[in-house]
């Protein structure tokens, strides 16, 4: 999906998604959990794929490998001339 495709599913009323996103220390993206979908299903499996097109994401550094198997990363997407991440 390209960035005008979503362009243009954003210009559908919706709410802006809270996404987490569980990284393993890998790299690896464990999940992807809507706290708050957008309400437009076609904008929430945008995102999903969006995280997935990015890995692999970087490995944890050793001293947070030894502390955390995953972290979690919440964010609200906020999606306009670019896509925003709050």
């Amino acid at each position: 999906m390209t960035f005008d495709m979503i362009r243009e599913l954003s210009k559908r009323p919706h709410t802006q998604p809270v996404v987490t996103v569980a990284i393993r220390s890998d790299g690896s993206v464990e999940s992807v959990t809507f706290v708050l979908s957008s309400g437009v299903a076609e904008i929430d499996e945008a995102i999903r794929r969006i995280v997935q097109s990015q890995l692999p994401y970087q490995a944890f550094p050793p001293a947070l490998a030894r502390e955390f198997d995953v972290i979690e990363i919440r964010r609200t997407w906020h999606f306009d001339m670019a896509i925003r991440l709050y």
